[in-house]
C-alpha cells in the first residue's frame, strides 16, 4: 500500500467512529428572515425558546449570530449579552455557547469587543478569504455575492483575543486552502490541540459539497484535531450522513438550512436537531453529552457564575 497506507493510518489516528458525535445547532444566522422561515428567532426570549428545543432534542452546542429584536443583525455587546443571558436562564449549562465572529464590513475591534466583554466558551474563526455567493440556476444569476475577507492579520488578532479570554476557537474552513492555513498557526504556537475544525461546504466560492471533498478536507487536517461538517442548504443532509460515517461531528440549524430531508420546512431548530440525532443513531453512533463534548474539544467545565458585567 505504500504511501497511501500511511495516509490512511494517519487519518484513522485523528478520527474515531467510537467517539460520540457533537451535535451543534446554528440557531439563526444573520441573513435569513421570517419571510423565508417563520421559526427564525429575533428576540432574546425567542432565542431562549429555540435553545430549549435544541437541548431537549440532543443539541449540545449553540452557535449564535446576534440580532436586534426587529431581526436586524447585530455585533453589539448588549445584544449578545441579552441573548446569552436568556439562553442560560432557560437551559443553564445544558449547552455550550458559541459566538460567530464572521462579518463583512465589521471591524476586528467590534468583534473583539463582544468576545472580551462576554467570553463565550467557543467562538468561530474563519480561516481564509474567499468569494462568498449564492447562485440561482433558475435566474442564471447570483442572488448575492461578496468578497469575504479574512486576512491572516485579522485571524491572528481574533485568535489572540480568544486565547487571552480562554475562548476555544472553532476554525471554519470553506476550502482545502483554509485547512492548510492551520499548520502555520500551530507552528507559531498560536494554536493548541485539540483543534476544533468545521468544514463549511455548499457556499458558492468555496469547496463543492460532496462526500469525497469532505474526506479530502478531513485528510488534510493536522494531527490532534476534532472536526465536524457544516452543510449549507439542501446538501446539508447528505453531508451529515457522510460526516457520521467518516467519524466527524455535525451541525444543523436554521442558519444553514431551512428544510428537513423530505423538503418540509422546519418548524423550529428542534426539528432539525431531532433529525440529526436520529441519523446519528441510525448509523450506529451516539450523540455526545455536554460533558463529553467538553472533553473532546478541550473546553473546561463552565464556572457557576453569571456573565461578566
Amino acid at each position: 500500500m505504500g504511501s497511501r497506507g500511511h495516509v490512511l493510518d494517519s487519518f484513522r489516528a485523528r478520527v474515531s467512529l467510537e467517539d460520540p458525535v457533537i451535535i451543534t445547532c446554528a440557531i439563526s444566522g444573520a441573513l435569513a428572515n421570517r419571510e423565508q422561515c417563520p421559526a427564525i428567532p429575533y428576540t432574546p426570549a425567542e432565542y431562549a425558546a429555540e435553545a430549549r428545543r435544541i437541548a431537549d432534542e440532543g443539541g449540545v452546542m449553540i452557535h449564535i449570530h446576534a440580532r436586534r429584536p426587529d431581526g436586524a443583525p447585530s455585533h453589539g455587546v448588549e445584544d449578545f449579552r441579552a441573548i446569552t443571558e436568556a439562553i442560560r436562564a432557560e437551559v443553564g449549562d445544558a449547552v455550550i455557547v458559541n459566538y460567530s465572529t464572521g462579518a463583512v464590513g465589521v471591524s476586528v475591534e467590534e468583534r473583539v469587543a463582544y468576545l472580551s466583554a462576554l467570553r463565550p466558551e467557543v467562538a468561530a474563526l474563519n480561516m481564509g478569504s474567499m468569494n462568498y455567493a449564492k447562485y440561482s440556476p433558475r435566474r442564471r444569476d447570483f442572488v448575492f455575492k461578496a468578497v469575504f475577507a479574512n486576512p491572516f492579520d485579522e485571524i491572528i488578532a481574533l485568535l489572540q483575543a480568544m486565547t487571552e479570554h480562554g475562548i476555544k476557537p472553532e476554525h471554519e474552513c470553506f476550502d482545502t486552502g483554509h485547512v492548510g492555513s492551520l499548520a502555520p498557526l500551530v507552528d507559531m504556537g498560536l494554536l493548541r490541540v485539540p483543534l476544533h475544525v468545521s468544514f463549511v461546504m455548499g457556499v458558492v466560492g468555496g469547496i463543492p459539497p460532496t462526500a469525497r471533498n469532505l474526506a479530502t478536507m478531513a485528510d488534510n487536517l493536522p494531527d490532534g484535531a476534532h472536526w465536524g461538517v457544516i452543510g449549507i442548504s439542501r446538501a446539508q443532509w447528505m453531508l451529515v450522513a457522510a460526516a457520521l460515517t467518516l467519524g466527524g461531528s455535525i451541525r444543523v440549524g436554521l442558519e444553514d438550512n431551512l428544510y428537513l430531508p423530505d423538503g418540509t420546512m422546519a418548524r423550529s431548530n428542534g426539528d432539525l436537531v431531532r433529525k440529526a440525532r436520529q441519523m446519528t443513531l441510525d448509523v450506529g453512533r451516539r450523540p455526545a453529552t455536554v460533558a463529553e463534548a467538553r472533553v473532546l474539544l478541550g473546553i473546561p467545565a463552565r464556572p457557576a457564575e453569571a456573565l461578566p458585567a
